[in-house]
């Protein structure tokens, strides 16, 4: 059975990982080479602690004074767009504590589910994308963040995940190399990190040898249908007969998705990032800094920092701004931390594809038999990743699905 999966991300190649595993024949179609991307330049977080959908009161309320401003972590382009509109009507329909307690359950088990699932391909590809299994920081600055964060670890006890409270002094010891100005912070145990390079580069060589086709820098055109299947999928260069279609690209998934007649909302989240290399001193642990919602990744001698969720539609433009404020708040919880201003032309930026409530897209359309969707995971890609892989091939295959898929479907806004 032929499997054509749209999108070469982190979530496609978890797809068709698992379903070359169970014996199909698989095709994955990219619009670019597989080179760059949101996959490529993200946190490489792999974390059960973000049980919390995005869409939540807290975001809402904060994104209302943040929303104008260009530099700060939460930035929306004014602009009439019919799409952003209805997206940003269902964000605020769903961003409610009621709403919220509904999904906190389905997202923590497809995050557990990854975390487990990453285990194994660690130990499969031997450890080949430097998986660091110390925990996560979330460290803050003042005393009513640090209240929020102590009861978020509450909750956390109640899903079985492990966190450690640490003040400013213990923190300190904890991050000897460097000086450290927060209140206090929660390390996280659950979590760990990876260099979502090397990853992205194990599982496209992995699965070029396993056998799986790979069409790339092509772009999908349209489908051929046939008694309320796609038979086929019409790409720049060739059509591809198909059994089963997965469209699994990322931000680009409204577009793909309507040329098979189904309308799905879900908008292009731009985050930025910076690397420096050669570190002389740097971060022992990942860390969260989350009064300012940025991140910063230490792998040995090497940092990445990165954050901000700017809505504003795919463009080439990198703000200033946005930029120099990530700068900015690693410089405030981390003074002493050696980094030069960053140079716009070295900065990444990369579209995360956001849901309005957090969850990902997940599942068959009632219209179209065999199309499967997987994506919409807003900052959580790589952390979801393999679990959406194996979820994904149950689906396809008619299995019976790892956890409870309901939260996650596709025509939930319809």
């Amino acid at each position: 059975m032929q499997v054509t999966i749209i999108g070469g991300g982190v979530v496609g190649l978890c797809c068709a990982y698992y379903l070359n595993k169970e014996g199909y024949e698989v095709t994955v179609i990219d619009r670019n080479d597989i080179t760059d991307g949101c996959s490529f330049g993200n946190m490489g977080y792999i974390s059960p602690s973000h049980f919390i959908p995005l869409a939540s009161p807290g975001i809402v309320s904060q994104g209302l004074k943040w929303m104008l401003s260009s530099s700060s972590p939460f930035y929306i382009k004014p602009r009439l767009n019919w799409e952003l509109i209805q997206w940003g009507l269902a964000f605020w329909k769903n961003s409610n504590a009621v709403k919220v307690k509904e999904n906190i359950p389905h997202l923590n088990n497809l995050l557990r589910l990854s975390r487990e699932l990453m285990n194994d391909l660690k130990r499969e590809f031997n450890d080949s994308f430097t998986m660091i299994e110390k925990g996560c920081w979330t460290l803050y600055k003042n005393e009513k963040t640090g209240d929020h964060e102590k009861h978020l670890t509450e909750q956390a006890v109640e899903l079985g995940l492990k966190t450690k409270i640490y003040d400013r002094s213990e923190v300190q010891q904890m991050e000897p190399e460097v000086e450290v100005d927060v209140e206090g912070g929660v390390l996280w145990l659950d979590d760990c990190h990876l260099d979502t390079r090397k990853f992205m580069r194990t599982l496209h060589e992995q699965l070029k040898k396993a056998g799986v086709k790979f069409l790339l820098n092509t772009e999908v055109k349209g489908f051929e249908r046939l008694n309320g299947k796609l038979n086929s999928v019409i790409t720049s260069r060739e059509k591809i007969n198909s059994d089963e279609v997965v469209v699994a690209n990322g931000s680009w998934m409204p577009a793909v998705s309507k040329m098979a007649g189904v309308h799905l909302l879900m908008q292009p989240g731009k985050g930025y990032s910076i690397v420096y290399e050669n570190m002389k001193k740097n971060l022992h642990y990942p860390a969260i800094l989350v009064e300012a919602r940025t991140a910063m990744t230490p792998i040995d001698r090497w940092l990445r920092i990165g954050g901000t969720m700017e809505l504003s539609g795919h463009s080439n433009n990198i703000l200033p701004k946005r930029v120099a404020a990530i700068y900015n708040s690693v410089k405030k919880y981390f003074p002493s931390l050696d980094l030069s201003e960053p140079v716009l032309e070295n900065a990444w930026y990369g579209y995360r594809p956001v849901t309005p409530d957090g969850l990902p897209y997940i599942g068959k359309p009632k219209k179209i038999s065999n199309i499967t969707f997987a994506g919409g995971h807003a900052m959580l890609g790589v952390s979801a990743a393999a679990a959406t892989g194996k979820i994904v091939n149950e689906i396809v295959s008619h299995h019976g699905t790892s956890i409870d898929i309901s939260a996650f479907n596709p025509e939930r806004f319809s």
